[in-house]
């Protein structure tokens, strides 16, 4: 099944999504504890057994964990964390909010850990902000370039309002893209407009406002479903490398005042990872639900992140990546070089037990879920394995 058509598979699965996501995947959701749902397996699974056999000692701190994530599809391992009781067999206590405010409610310390992008860790460290890449999530991309249905070609683009943002050429998504297209980078030859929320910028193309947006799915796919928009550019890698995309950020101040919880959560992160490509089925039903998305999306998702595109999602921080975006961003005038020593602290990685990635792909996913894999392959080898019809 060739790429484009999954990708028109996918759009054509969407149905009833027409005012945003619900559940932790919505920018209007109130904190949820993460005790509150569990898929209904969870305490079968392989993964949570191997939290069992750890035999960790309970927790004496109970502090409740404020966590947030995007809308995006990048971020699923928060809901895996809560739905599938990762949280709860590590007698972790997680409130999840996904929205798209996760930098600022960090920055104002009302959020003690978030996927986040790579960037805005950075960014958040030059202005003074208690925040530190405890583990990695995400290489690489994908994300979209969405635009209206009249907009022929990129060049079309040029003095159009979009959802780019006002500072665009401080995107490197855009950059690349951009210079793909072979247009402007800088946002002088755009009316550039910052929105709070994919959601909100895909709302703003529907109604008319905008002639585009950068976002991830399932905004693009949405677009594309309801025929409002299509999806004109793919950004996922970096001049043909793959960098490092968003990332697991602790608020360094909760790390210091609840070690113990801070290390469990971190290894509560690589266990959802773990989880994702061990269950595929499972994580696609607990994305669907969180995302409003149909389950056939959700697979198609899963299956993109974790073989088509290579093995995307990762707690390892690869630090040629780290280098290599720092390098660009810096080039770029998006900000000033930032202490490797603030902006990377992996201890609480190296210590809390979690397993070493490279290993656990080698040894549980390579054999049954090898990169290069169909999708059809791949969807009856993951019924096989998790007893699904």
């Amino acid at each position: 099944m060739s790429k484009k058509v999954r990708r028109l598979l996918a759009v054509l699965c969407i149905v009833g999504v027409t005012t945003g996501l619900v559940g932790c995947g919505s920018g209007n959701d109130k904190n949820n504890n993460s005790k509150a749902v569990q898929s209904s397996s969870a305490s079968e699974t392989e993964v949570i057994q191997s939290i069992k056999d750890m035999k960790l000692p309970k927790l004496e701190d109970d502090y409740t964990v404020k966590l947030g994530y995007y809308n995006c599809d990048h971020m699923t391992a928060a809901c895996i964390g809560k739905d599938a009781g990762i949280y709860e067999a590590l007698g972790l206590n997680v409130e999840v909010t996904g929205n798209g405010k996760v930098p600022q409610a960090m920055s104002a310390g009302q959020m003690d850990a978030g996927y986040i992008s790579f960037q805005n860790v950075t960014r958040g460290i030059n202005k003074g902000t208690p925040i530190t890449i405890a583990a990695n999530n995400h290489d690489g991309g994908s994300y979209y370039l969405v635009v209206s249905n009249d907009v022929k070609e990129p060049k079309d683009l040029i003095g159009q309002k979009l959802g780019i943002g006002t500072e665009p050429e401080k995107s490197w998504s855009w950059r690349q893209m951009a210079k793909e297209m072979n247009i402007p980078v800088e946002g002088k030859n755009y009316e550039g407009i910052n929105f709070d929320s994919d959601q909100n910028a895909y709302m703003a193309l529907k109604t008319g406002q905008i002639k585009g947006y950068t976002a991830c799915d399932p905004w693009g796919s949405m677009a594309e479903y309801e025929k409002t928009g299509k999806i004109m550019k793919i950004f996922d890698s970096v001049d043909g490398e793959t960098t490092i995309c968003c990332v697991f950020a602790l608020n360094t101040n909760f790390m210091k005042e609840h070690e113990e919880v801070a290390k469990r959560l971190v290894l509560a992160h690589t266990k959802s990872i773990e989880y994702l490509y061990t269950h595929p089925i499972e994580s696609a039903e607990i994305f669907a639900k969180n995302y409003s998305v149909p389950k056939e999306v959700a697979l198609l998702t899963v299956y993109k992140k974790t073989v088509e595109e290579g093995r995307t999602i990762t707690w390892k921080v690869n630090e040629s990546a780290v280098d290599k975006r720092l390098k660009e961003n810096v080039e770029h005038g998006d900000y000033e070089n930032v202490d490797k020593k603030a902006l990377i602290d992996n201890s609480l990685l190296k210590e809390c037990g979690a397993d070493e990635f490279d290993t656990f792909i080698k040894e549980k996913v390579d054999k049954i879920f090898p990169v290069g894999m169909s999708y059809d392959d791949w969807m009856a080898k993951a019924k096989e394995i998790e007893g699904k019809n």
